[in-house]
Formats: C-alpha cells, sequence, structure tokens
C-alpha cells in the first residue's frame, strides 16, 4: 500500500479548529486508500512560551532539563491531533519520538538524528493505524530525551519518509509553497512548481524560513521527493526534488535573505601561521558558526580579519575572541549587528557570466553599500545594512525577472 508522510508546523495545529481541520485532511488520505504517517510541531508559540517560562524559573537551565521541557509542546499537539481523528470514527495512535524509533546523538536543544528503527510504526499501520509522530524530538543512546533544534520537525518528517520507504515527504505550513523571494518583502514573488535539492538547501540555509536545511540535506541524500504546501487550501505547491527542471529556466531562481547577521572584524591582525586557528578553533569549541570569512591583503605582515556569525551568538563570540585578540596581539576588535544577507541563488549560474556583475551594479544603483561578499558555485552573497534589505530584495527580483514564469 502506498505511503506518505505529512508534517504539519505549528500554525497548522495552533487551536482546537486547526487541529480539527488537519485531522479532516489526514483521514481523507487514509480514506482514499493510502498508509500514513504524520508529524506535528507544537501548537502555535508553545516553544517559545516553554523557553520563557524555563527562564523565569531559572536563567540558566541544564541543557537535559529544558530538552524534556520542550519536548511535551510535540506531545500535546501529537495526542490532540489524534484525539480528533478518534472523534472522527477513525484509527490513530500518538508516539512520541522515542517511541516512534528515533535514536540522537547527545547534542541537547541541536541533536541529530543517527538512526531511525521503526518497527512500531509499522506494526500500527499493518494494524491499520493512522501514525501520529512527535516531531523535533528523539532519544539518545543513554534513553535521554533530546530536541533537534529550531525547524527539527521538518528533518523528522523526511528522515522518517525515508527510513518507511514512504511515496513522498509533504511538509503542511501557512505558505503556499516555495516563492522566489519572500512574498511578504517582495509583493511579486512567484510560487515555484519545483525547485532541485542544492537550490532549496542554499534558499533555507541563507534565510528561507518554509523549510530547514537539514531536512532538504536528508531529502538529497535518499531521493526523498518533498511538497511544501499550504495546510489552509489545496493549491498544488512546490516539489523539491533533484530531477531535471520542469520549467523553462532562469538561471536564477530565487532570492533569500536573513536578518540574523552580525559581523566582527579584528583589525591589525600579524600575518603569520596558526593565527586564523587560535581565532576559529575557540569558537567551534563554543559551538558557534562562522559564515562568511574575508582577510584582506597583508601590508607589513598586518591584516584585518571580518567574519559574520549569527546576532544570537555574537555577545559570545566576541567574550571569545576578545582574549585571543590580546594574546596575538591585534590591535581591535570591533561588531555591527546592524547587517543582513542577500543572496541569488540558480544552479544556471554557474556556467553563466554576468550574475555578480548585475547584483552588484543593482545594489549600487540603489545606493546599497556591500560590506562583504561570498560565492558558491550556485550563489552569490552580499552582506548588508538591514535598513536596505526591502528596496535590495525588490531591485534584484526585478531585474532578473523573476515575477516571470
Amino acid at each position: 500500500m502506498s505511503l506518505i508522510v505529512q508534517k504539519y508546523g505549528g500554525t497548522s495545529v495552533g487551536d482546537a479548529d486547526k487541529i480539527k481541520n488537519v485531522a479532516r485532511r489526514v483521514a481523507a488520505v487514509k480514506n482514499s486508500g493510502k498508509n500514513i504517517v504524520v508529524v506535528v510541531s507544537a501548537m502555535g508559540d508553545t516553544t517559545d512560551d516553554l523557553i520563557e517560562l524555563s527562564r523565569k524559573i531559572n536563567p540558566n537551565p541544564e541543557p537535559r532539563e529544558l530538552d524534556v521541557l520542550l519536548s511535551t509542546g510535540e506531545l500535546i499537539s501529537s495526542t490532540l491531533l489524534t484525539m480528533a481523528l478518534h472523534a472522527m470514527g477513525m484509527k490513530a495512535i500518538s508516539l512520541s519520538g522515542a517511541q516512534a524509533g528515533i535514536e540522537t546523538d547527545g547534542l541537547y536543544s541541536h541533536a541529530r538524528i543517527v538512526h531511525i528503527e521503526p518497527k512500531r510504526i509499522v506494526k500500527e499501520l499493518e494494524q491499520g493505524n493512522i501514525v501520529i509522530v512527535a516531531g523535533f524530538q528523539g532519544m539518545s543512546s543513554d534513553r535521554d530525551v533530546t530536541t533537534l533544534g529550531r525547524g527539527g520537525s521538518d528533518t523528522t518528517a523526511v528522515a522518517l519518509a525515508a527510513s518507511l520507504k514512504a511515496d513522498i515527504a509533504e511538509i503542511y505550513t501557512d505558505v503556499d509553497g516555495v516563492f522566489t523571494a519572500d512574498p511578504r518583502m517582495v509583493p511579486d514573488a512567484r510560487r515555484l512548481e519545483e525547485i532541485r535539492y542544492d537550490e532549496m538547501l542554499e534558499m533555507a540555509t541563507l534565510g528561507a524560513k518554509v523549510m530547514h536545511p537539514r531536512a532538504v540535506e536528508v531529502g538529497e541524500l535518499y531521493n526523498m521527493p518533498i511538497l511544501v504546501a499550504c495546510s489552509f487550501n489545496n493549491n498544488p505547491g512546490t516539489i523539491i526534488h533533484g530531477g531535471v527542471s520542469m520549467e523553462i529556466r532562469n538561471k536564477v531562481r530565487g532570492i533569500a535573505h536573513d536578518l540574523n547577521v552580525a559581523k566582527i572584524s579584528i583589525i591589525g591582525v600579524p600575518d603569520r601561521p596558526g593565527i586564523a586557528a587560535n581565532i576559529f578553533d575557540p569558537l567551534a569549541k563554543a559551538n558557534i558558526s562562522v559564515d562568511t570569512i574575508v582577510q584582506n591583503a597583508s601590508v607589513n605582515n598586518i591584516a584585518d580579519l571580518s567574519f559574520t556569525v549569527a546576532r544570537s551568538d555574537v555577545d559570545k563570540a566576541l567574550s571569545i575572541i576578545n582574549p585571543v585578540v590580546k594574546s596575538i596581539k591585534a590591535r581591535d576588535c570591533v561588531s555591527d549587528a546592524t547587517l543582513a544577507k542577500v543572496s541569488i541563488i540558480g544552479t544556471g549560474m554557474q556556467n553563466a557570466p554576468g550574475y555578480a556583475a548585475t547584483m552588484f551594479r543593482t545594489l549600487y544603483e540603489k545606493g546599497i553599500n556591500i560590506h562583504l561578499i561570498t560565492t558558491s558555485e550556485i550563489r552569490i552573497t552580499c552582506i548588508i545594512s538591514e535598513d536596505n534589505v526591502k528596496t535590495a530584495l525588490q531591485a534584484l527580483h526585478k531585474v532578473f525577472e523573476l515575477d516571470k514564469a
């Protein structure tokens, strides 16, 4: 029998009426003759509310206990959805991440799935049940509850689909799919019918919130097609896949932006072997992700080094870096937490000239200064002031004609 794995985000299960709506959608799939496994996120702002509550109790809660607390949000959603299905006369059962066989490493709040043993899910499906799994969570080898970090329910759903050899993983949210840019910033943004894994991974990594990057990575690894669609209508959504495009291709497929950017610059860095390691090793050990890194040409064996981190990490990063700056006898360390990333993305760019020049010229014509530039084979990213993001997005969307199918 055909098997579908669906995931419903927090806005889709935000209250009783929305949970009943999801139950009707799930029941329709089951009644069509398909097996179905459903992954759910916590209701609405539950996770944020639990974090706020925990900090009122203890400003620095132990990571293990915080993960146990946060995992309850998805358990509430899964049991309520199961109850809604029971009220409709459907056979259904809710499972925690651990009961579903999701095994993770022991990194609290940012755990990664290392294995899924889906025997319990398979047994329940064979008994005719709709299986509702609490997303965002698993269990470590020490039998401790762990959570997968923000957007972790996407990863849960795609990983389960891969382990169960499902036909497709369907991710339902409050938007109609993947757009050429954020529709809230660019009114002319257009829904894409399809997008490749590598393009979607770049967009998700660079700020597009519709899919979590780790979920896209899992989809690409196991060649699992992923549908992103809206839970409040029956619009077709966007298919994420690895095949040849089904659309006439514009070389630029989308524009992503990320406001969670801070730049740290170390001024007057001695240019000698080992300095970069001295700077970045402590950040890595503190689990701080460093993105764009730029070092200017050395003059008299002195250079300036700039890199970006998430704004939420900048204070922690500075507390680590400042002692290093003194130890290597650099002149100063400064930061700027008012920046943002704007990126153009598309596999077609790698073998076609002129895209970088067009991007830079467009920003120049709008009076937008570029602080840093970083590239890959399929994207170009500029670090600019956050105040200029909307203007940049709209101008780039227009110049690359992304409003046209």
